[in-house]
């Protein structure tokens, strides 16, 4: 079989064995060179050959590092989870990188174990309160200078009170240099509505539900959604929503999966398709 002459993000991403934003902030940096075809960045497959050596060593420490994070937040020590993440902004990652390849797959490890019983509940709560704290810090140093590429409005719905998988999904937009209407969780589903009434530059409303038997909330904050702006784009994921049928069930456009990921990719996507155009923000 010959070789592809151009890899998508996503091919480089499995190749290296990264996070897809891990790919996709290297093209960003200039550290892995890529060609615009559409709404495609390609890349060729000898520019990924010649990064893979330095990723693997990286991949190493952040390895070791992630797991070294996880237990400073099971321990409720968020000085030290905070001193553990800020060593690596300092190192070459930026903090989309530092969310997406530690504190994400830190909290997916701790939710697991705690699904098993081999953490407790307290330690589970403890771990939680850090990763709001830190997150918190990370999302500070999210927004972006330049051009203005439309906005977009995240809440969880009403009844679910998970605010972290909100939090890093608007961060994850915000890098990407969307702005970012964040309602966190439990938001009602009329106050969802009236926050999105009025932004002339909206692109999409995304909903994320990470707690099952609320699927009549999620419902009725994307009926308020297309009341008070008909026709923008509604796009339903998080772990609750199991496939894209049932996200279709529930008032969906767009099915973004558990991902936060997937979320930026389908604002992406939306922004490529709308062609809204881009202007200067005023600092």
């Amino acid at each position: 079989m010959n070789a592809p002459e151009t890899m998508t993000i996503q091919e480089v991403a499995d190749t290296l064995g990264v996070h897809y934003m891990t790919a996709y902030r290297y093209v960003r940096q200039g550290r892995l060179p890529a060609t615009r075809r559409g709404a495609e960045w390609r890349i060729r497959p000898s520019d990924v050959a010649a990064l893979t050596t330095t990723v693997r060593r990286g991949s190493a420490r952040t390895d070791a590092d992630g797991e070294a994070l996880e237990r400073r937040m099971l321990a409720g020590d968020s000085q030290g989870a905070w001193w553990l993440l800020q060593s690596h902004l300092g190192g070459g990652p930026d903090p989309s990188g530092v969310l997406t390849e530690m504190v994400v797959p830190a909290l997916r490890s701790i939710g697991e174990r705690w699904a098993s019983g081999e953490v407790s509940v307290a330690e589970e709560h403890r771990a939680t309160a850090v990763a709001q704290r830190v997150i918190g810090h990370l999302g500070m140093q999210f927004g972006r200078r330049g051009k203005d590429r439309g906005t977009v409005a995240l809440a969880a719905p009403s009844g679910d009170l998970h605010v972290l998988p909100v939090a890093i999904a608007a961060d994850l937009l915000r890098w990407r240099g969307f702005d970012v209407v964040e309602l966190g969780g439990n938001a009602p589903p009329g106050a969802i509505g009236e926050a999105v009434a009025d932004e002339p530059r909206l692109l999409a409303v995304g909903i994320v539900s990470t707690v099952g038997g609320h699927d009549d909330e999620v419902a009725l904050s994307a009926s308020s959604v297309r009341a008070a702006v008909p026709g923008i784009p509604v796009f339903i994921g998080g772990g609750a929503v199991s496939s894209e049928a049932h996200a279709r069930a529930l008032g969906a456009d767009e099915w973004t999966g558990p991902g936060s990921n997937a979320a930026a990719e389908t604002v992406e996507r939306i922004a490529e398709s709308t062609g809204l155009r881009s202007h200067r923000r005023v600092s």
